[in-house]
């Protein structure tokens, strides 16, 4: 930990015998400086411009604001006392003396300036007193614009239990940022886990050895863990449900559920076991068809017969289709894999993995939202019922697909479980942060639950108009400075940092960059698409389609997938799930 400065040493520092300017007028939490020397003959580091801090001398406090505007349109008595130009400040905080007579720096101001009071560019050292927070747990995730030799210092905490936000447009280096944060994290708080939604494949090396990385090559996510909604959006591929058939699935995944575990356990009527169509217990696909095809069977209208037959047909293709086997390898096995569901997403007990980074690049198109709605709710009902034992950061890539301003789009389960972590996570240790690249398009109500944005370069005017309106820090100026930045520069704001600043990201060495910052930088390596080549890829493009698994074992993660134990059948099963006769055999679980 440092050593706090002495407040003296802070107000007799070695600066100009002239100050830079001096307080002409104050306005609530506005000020205006009065600049005694020509810009032009100042040098860079003594340059007063937009985004720079200045430090007030008044009384026993040193009063900090930032720069909004410069101007050289002075008021003509504002010439007559040798003024040059104007500067206009936010005043943000200010730094005073504790009774021992150490500095300590305070958001919010108590003292405010008086006309006369002296003004300077904020040396090395009030920066990093700032910044430092040297009684709080922080991270360094690169530097102030300002000033390369301060670090840009994050208190951890803060960040974590009061969710956060990454945005910036495409190719602003947003991913390398979420990656560099990440890694900080996860060096403070070793005891973190951190679950990643990666939509686009990109994350998998930045982690290095310390990654869990998932995809539906290695990911065993079984059907009966969906709730209703959930399977009912799988079965229909992510367009809504047929009425009737939707009301027969109501029915009979209960029924399902109820008959499995009474054959594996406990011996009662399946009608009054108590579970619904949420309960996540096992059931099989085969008696869930069996229990719809006895009910076909007793029907005698053709057109309600036909409605059932839909339903088992649309149940069949889906169970068969080889893109859905990360659902459906075991449907007709059973065996409750929930525990070992669990150590494999979260990485529990904690390991030498602390990370899981879910990619989700190979799942069938139509099925994301609801695979997305399953990990986010896995992820809050764990903390809720373990009452927080391991904390958990669930970080969303691109989070205005799956919870979208517009609630006519996207799928309502998983906004609605994105919400609940932004809401109540917090309380049962599951912490959110939000990446994306379109700001207006994400939930608003979500995003306000973010206590800490990091903002950076943004030209969609409704992206901007939305943050400064998210923004009640007395900084919101600093947003005109939003489109004008440079790549891996950000903007943060919020519980996490001590000021509202302009900050650069650290770099990444050229292994760890997340591929999409990559690619550009492959163009002068890339060989000729040689034929084998282009066999190899489609190969892999055929192989995500077909039955086998091996096409795509070489681009798939070595994590294995849980074991699961088979769990005899309840009477021989038929040898593939063709629907058996309309008044074929009873559901295998009824008497």
């Amino acid at each position: 930990m440092s050593v706090q400065p002495q407040f003296d040493q802070l107000m007799r520092p070695g600066t100009p015998t002239q100050p830079l300017g001096r307080i002409i007028s104050v306005r609530g939490s506005q000020a205006t400086v009065g600049i005694l020397q020509p810009l032009l003959e100042q040098d860079e580091k003594a340059r007063v411009t937009v985004g720079k801090f200045l430090s007030i001398r008044s009384g026993q406090s040193l009063l900090i604001g930032v720069t909004t505007e410069i101007s050289l349109q002075t008021m003509p008595i504002a010439r007559e006392h040798g003024y040059h130009a104007i500067a206009q400040l936010d005043l943000m905080g200010e730094i005073t003396p504790d009774e021992t007579g150490a500095a300590h720096f305070r958001r919010g101001m108590r003292t405010y300036p008086g006309i006369g009071d002296s003004a300077t560019l904020m040396s090395g050292a009030e920066l990093g007193l700032v910044y430092s927070a040297a009684n709080r747990t922080t991270i360094d995730i690169g530097h102030l614009h300002q000033d390369p030799a301060v670090g840009a210092y994050v208190q951890v905490d803060d960040l974590l239990c009061k969710h956060f936000a990454v945005l910036g447009s495409t190719g602003v280096g947003k991913s390398s940022g979420v990656a560099v944060i990440l890694q900080e994290v996860m060096k403070t708080r070793p005891e973190l886990r951190v679950f990643l939604i990666d939509p686009h494949n990109e994350y998998a090396h930045c982690f290095g050895e310390r990654a869990e990385v998932l995809n539906p090559a290695n990911l065993k996510l079984p059907f009966w863990m969906f709730n209703f909604d959930e399977i009912v959006n799988v079965l229909f591929g992510g367009r809504s449900g047929v009425e009737q058939e939707v009301e027969i699935l109501a029915e009979v995944i209960p029924l399902a559920k109820s008959g499995y575990v009474q054959h594996r356990s406990i011996k009662r009527d399946p009608k009054n076991a108590g579970f619904t169509a949420d309960t996540p217990v096992p059931y099989r696909i085969a008696d869930l068809v069996a229990l719809i095809d006895d009910r076909m069977g007793k029907l005698e209208n053709r057109s309600t017969r036909m409605q059932y037959h839909k339903l088992i047909t649309r149940i069949e293709t889906v169970r068969n289709d080889p893109r859905y086997a990360f659902m459906f390898e075991n449907a007709n096995v059973g065996g409750d894999t929930t525990i070992e569901l669990l150590r494999q997403l979260f990485r529990l007990p904690p390991t030498d993995k602390p990370i899981t980074v879910m990619q989700l690049a190979g799942f069938p198109a139509e099925v994301l939202d609801a695979v997305v709605s399953v990990l986010c709710r896995m992820a809050f009902d764990f903390g809720l019922w373990s009452e927080g034992v391991f904390p958990l950061l669930f970080v969303c890539e691109e989070a205005h697909r799956y919870a979208p301003a517009d609630h006519g789009l996207g799928f309502g389960p998983t906004r609605r479980a994105i919400s609940r972590i932004a809401k109540e996570g917090r309380k049962y240790g599951v912490f959110l942060g939000l990446v994306t690249q379109r700001a207006a398009e994400l939930d608003a109500t979500i995003l306000s639950q973010c206590s800490t944005l990091f903002a950076m370069r943004m030209v969609n005017d409704r992206d901007q108009e939305l943050l400064r309106s998210a923004v009640s820090d007395a900084a919101a100026n600093l947003w005109e400075f939003v489109p004008s930045l440079s790549t891996s520069e950000v903007l943060a704001f919020g519980e996490g940092v001590a000021l509202p600043a302009r900050l650069v990201f650290k770099q990444l060495p050229p292994d760890m960059l997340p591929k999409s910052e990559t690619r550009a930088l492959a163009g002068d390596s890339l060989g000729e698409a040689s034929h084998e080549f282009l066999a190899s890829v489609l190969e892999r493009w055929r192989g995500a389609t077909m039955s086998g698994r091996s096409l795509l074992e070489p681009a798939a993660s070595e994590a294995k997938a849980p074991v699961v134990e088979p769990s005899p059948p309840l009477q021989p099963a038929p040898g593939s799930l063709q629907r058996p006769a309309a008044r074929g055999p009873q559901p295998n679980f009824v008497k």
